[in-house]
C-alpha cells in the first residue's frame, strides 16, 4: 500500500493504494492517525509502530496491539472513498510527539508521518495482488480464448489464505476444488469479456461491525469466434429457450419464498400442536424450519408469555394462544437477521427450484451470494439494497438500536431505528385483504355472535345448533377472544389501510362513508398490467423461435414498486403484522375439531389447510358467495410473495432487463397461480390478449359484489 500525506489546515490527506504495479485504490478502508510521545513511557508502542513487520509475524499480535493501545494513541480515524482517499482531521502538531499513518486492516501497514516534509509515505504490507486470465481450448493449450473454450481466472498474492482476507469471485465463475484462488468459466459469445474480482481484508481489531477494506480488479480479454467446422452427413438441430445469467437478487427472492412458506398455516398448526398437545410433527419440515420450530419459536413464546397480560378474568387460555401466535409470526415472518440468514435457505432444494425455472445456478451457495454479494454494507449496518438507498437519504441521522421487547435504547432521542433497517418484517397486508374477502373474519365474527347468544339476522338462525360445551378447549379460548375484541383491529381500520397501501376497499355496511386522506388509486391498474405483461412474456419465453423481451416487465416492476413505496408509511408494518397475527388465530379457531359438529363440511374435498372447509361451510349456511375460499387463500399467499419481491427490490436503479427476466421466470408459478385465482374469484381474465383496462382497474370488492348479486338472482 502507498499513501500520500500532506498537512493542511483541515487535516491530513491520505491515499491508500495496492502496492502492486497497477496501484489499485483500496476503498472502504479504515485509516487511523496515531500520536505517540517521545518519552520512555511510550517506548514499547513506539517500537512496535516503527517495526510493523514484528506485528505481522503472528496473526494474533495486531489484534492484541489494537486492544491495548488504540484507545490511548489513536487521535483520528477516517474511511477511504472509491478512489482510496481519506482525510484525517489534525489541527495542530504538538512538539514531543510522533505521528503515524496506520492502515488498520490485514496485512497491516504503518508509516511515520513527518509534518515538516511534503513527500510520499509508502506502506508496503504485501507484494501486491496479481490477477491473470488464461484461455484454454479443447487441446489444453493456453492462448487467446475462442467461443466454447474454458477461461481460467487466477489470483496470485503472497498473502497467506485465512479468515483475515478473502476473494469474491465474479458472477458465473466456478471455483476449482483444488485451489481457492482459481475460477473457470465457459465463454459462449465472441467479443470483449469482463470479469470483476473483489478482494476484502478484515479489520485488525477483529471487533464486530468493523468495515472491510476492498480492492477491485477488473480483467478484460477478447474472445475470438469459434473455428468453422465442415459438417457432413445427417445434421439434427434443436431449439432452446432464451438463455439467461444469474443475478444476485435471485438469492433474496429465494429467501422470500422460503420464509413465506414457513409462515404457512400448516406449519403454524404443527407448532401449536407441539406447544399445547405435545405432538412433534416437525419431521416433515425443512431443516431450517425445524430449527425455528423447536428452538427459536419456543423461546420467543416463553418470553412473550410473561409479558403479554390481559385485564380480564378467565382468559388465560386465549392469552397463551395469542402469545404463541405472536411468537410464531415474529420468528417466521422473514426477518433478515444478520445472524440468522441461514434460516432463509434450504440448500439443494433451492438450486433445484432455480433449475426448474431455467435460471442459471450460481457457483456459490445462495446463502453466500445473499450475504456477500446482495446485501449492502453500510456504516454500522447491513441492509437490503432498497433499504440502503433509503438510508442514504437520511445521512444526518445516526442509528439507534432496540432493546429486547422493542423498547428504545437510551442515548439517542432522535435517530433511525436500526432494527427496522437491518431486520425488515417481510409481510404484506394483501394477504389479510384477500382472506377477509374470502370471509375468514366474517365467519369467526358470526361464531362469536352466536357464542354470546346473539341471533343472526336471517330466519331461521343458521347457527341455531351451535352449542359448545364448557368441557371443550375451544370454549375458554373463544371467551377470551370475545373479551379481547376491544384490543383487536376493527374492520374499518383495516379497510383504511388496505386503501392506503393498495387502493383496495371492502364493500359492506360496516365500511360505508369512508374518507381516506391518501389512497393508491393507480395500484390495481399497475399491478394487473404487470401480471398481463408477465403472461405475454411467458408466451415468448416458451416459444423457442423468439427471444423473450423483458423490458416491458422491468418497466411495470418499476411502476408497481414506486406505488408500493408511496404507501409504506404511518401504520405500514405494525398494522400488517398485527392483522396477520389476529387472522392466523382466527384460522386456528376454525380449524379446531369442535366445529365439525355444527358446521357441516364436505369431507371429500381436499382442502390444503383444515380451516378452509369451515369457512366454505359458513358461507353456504349464511348465503354468502359460493366461490371457494381456496381461491382467496391463493390470492393472498401468491400476492404476498409477488409484492414482497417488488416492494423490497431496488428496482428504481435497475436499467438492464436481466433482473426482470429472472424475476418473471422465478415467480412464474406464483404469477400464474394468482391470475387463475383472480379469474375464479372475480371472473376477470388477465391473460386475454385484448385488455379491458376499465374492468381490470375495477376494485375486486365491486366485482365480488356483482357476482354475489348475480348468484342470488339465479338461486
Amino acid at each position: 500500500m502507498a499513501t500520500n500525506g500532506n498537512k493542511s489546515d483541515s487535516g491530513v490527506s491520505v491515499v491508500v493504494r495496492d502496492a502492486g504495479a497497477t496501484g489499485r485504490p483500496v476503498r472502504q478502508a479504515t485509516v487511523g492517525l496515531w500520536k505517540v510521545s517521545d518519552d520512555e513511557s511510550d517506548g514499547a508502542v513506539r517500537s512496535m509502530l516503527d517495526n510493523p513487520e514484528a506485528l505481522r509475524a503472528h496473526p494474533d499480535q495486531p489484534a492484541d496491539f489494537f486492544a491495548r493501545w488504540q484507545a490511548r494513541h489513536r487521535v483520528a480515524q477516517a474511511h477511504t472513498d472509491r478512489d482510496g482517499r481519506a482525510r484525517l482531521p489534525l489541527k495542530d502538531i504538538e512538539p514531543g510527539y510522533r505521528y503515524y499513518a496506520v492502515y488498520e486492516h490485514y496485512p497491516f501497514a504503518i508509516s511515520q508521518f513527518d509534518p515538516e516534509m511534503d513527500r510520499a509515505l509508502e506502506l508496503l504490507p504485501s507484494k501486491g495482488i496479481v490477477v491473470q486470465t488464461n484461455g484454454t481450448g479443447d487441446n489444453g493449450i493456453p492462448g487467446v480464448p475462442r467461443v466454447g473454450d474454458r477461461v481460467e481466472l487466477i489470483a496470485q498474492t503472497d498473502l497467506t489464505v485465512g479468515p483475515q482476507w478473502g476473494i469474491t469471485p465474479p458472477s458465473g465463475w466456478h471455483a476449482l476444488p483444488d485451489s481457492p484462488q482459481r475460477w473457470v468459466a465457459n465463454v459462449t459469445e465472441p467479443g470483449p469479456m469482463t470479469s470483476r474480482l473483489q478482494f476484502w481484508f478484515a479489520h485488525m481489531s477483529g471487533a464486530a461491525g468493523q468495515r472491510r477494506a476492498l480492492v477491485d480488479d477488473v480483467q478484460t480479454f477478447h474472445v475470438d469466434e469459434a473455428p468453422v467446422q465442415k459438417i457432413s452427413g445427417t445434421v439434427k438441430a434443436s431449439l432452446e429457450r432464451t438463455s439467461s445469467q444469474f443475478s444476485e437478487d435471485t438469492a433474496f427472492w429465494t429467501a422470500i419464498l422460503n420464509c413465506t412458506e414457513a409462515l404457512s398455516f400448516n406449519t403454524y398448526l404443527k407448532f401449536m400442536d407441539y406447544l399445547f398437545e405435545g405432538r412433534d410433527d416437525s419431521a416433515g419440515l425443512d431443516d431450517f424450519e425445524q430449527q425455528r420450530f423447536s428452538r427459536a419459536t419456543r423461546d420467543e413464546y416463553t418470553a412473550l408469555r410473561k409479558r403479554r397480560l390481559l385485564p380480564f378474568t378467565d382468559t388465560d387460555a386465549y392469552r397463551l394462544v395469542k402469545a404463541a401466535t405472536e411468537a410464531f409470526v415474529m420468528v417466521n415472518s422473514g426477518v433478515m437477521r444478520t445472524d440468522d440468514h441461514q434460516a432463509a435457505f434450504t440448500g439443494r432444494p433451492d438450486l433445484e427450484y432455480l433449475e426448474r425455472r431455467g435460471i442459471p445456478v450460481p457457483g456459490r451457495t445462495l446463502l453466500s451470494v445473499f450475504n456477500k454479494q446482495y446485501l449492502e454494507q453500510g456504516d454500522g449496518y447491513t441492509a437490503l439494497p432498497y433499504l440502503a438507498i433509503i438510508r442514504s437519504k437520511l445521512p444526518e441521522l445516526s442509528l439507534r438500536g432496540l432493546a429486547r421487547g422493542g423498547t428504545p435504547q437510551e442515548g439517542r432521542s432522535y435517530a433511525l431505528l436500526q432494527r427496522k433497517l437491518d431486520e425488515p418484517c417481510l409481510l404484506e397486508l394483501i394477504w389479510s385483504y384477500w382472506h377477509e374477502e374470502g370471509m375468514l373474519a366474517q365467519s369467526v365474527k358470526a361464531v362469536a355472535r352466536r357464542f354470546q347468544n346473539v341471533r343472526s339476522p336471517g330466519s331461521p338462525d343458521p347457527l341455531a345448533n351451535m352449542e359448545i360445551d364448557g368441557l371443550r378447549p375451544l370454549a375458554p379460548v373463544l371467551f377470551g377472544y370475545i373479551q379481547d375484541e376491544q384490543h383487536r383491529l376493527t374492520v374499518v381500520r383495516r379497510n383504511y389501510e388496505y386503501d392506503h397501501q393498495y387502493g383496495l376497499r371492502l364493500q359492506g355496511k360496516a365500511v360505508q362513508d369512508m374518507r381516506p386522506a391518501d389512497t393508491r388509486s393507480k395500484f390495481i391498474e399497475a399491478f394487473h398490467n404487470l401480471l398481463r405483461l408477465c403472461t405475454a412474456f411467458y408466451r415468448q419465453d416458451d416459444d423457442t423461435t423468439v427471444k423473450a423481451d423483458a423490458f416491458p416487465v422491468l418497466n411495470a416492476l418499476k411502476e408497481v414498486h414506486l406505488i408500493l413505496s408511496q404507501g409504506a408509511h404511518n401504520q405500514f408494518g405494525d398494522l400488517t403484522s398485527t392483522a396477520r397475527i389476529e387472522m392466523m388465530m382466527e384460522q386456528w379457531l376454525l380449524a379446531r375439531p369442535e366445529f365439525r359438529e355444527f358446521l357441516p363440511s364436505r369431507v371429500m374435498v381436499a382442502y390444503p389447510e383444515p380451516w378452509m372447509d369451515r369457512v366454505d361451510a359458513m358461507k353456504k349456511l349464511q348465503g354468502w358467495s359460493d366461490t371457494s375460499v381456496l381461491h382467496f387463500r391463493n390470492l393472498g399467499a401468491f400476492g404476498e410473495q409477488i409484492l414482497l419481491s417488488v416492494r423490497y427490490g431496488a428496482w428504481s436503479v435497475v436499467y438492464e432487463p436481466l433482473q426482470a427476466f429472472n424475476w418473471a421466470r422465478f415467480w412464474r408459478p406464483q404469477v400464474q397461480g394468482y391470475v387463475h385465482a383472480y379469474r375464479a374469484a372475480t371472473g376477470v381474465d388477465l391473460t386475454t390478449e385484448q385488455a379491458d383496462t376499465q374492468v381490470e382497474a375495477t376494485m375486486p370488492s365491486v366485482l365480488l359484489q356483482k357476482r354475489l348479486a348475480q348468484q342470488q338472482r339465479t338461486a
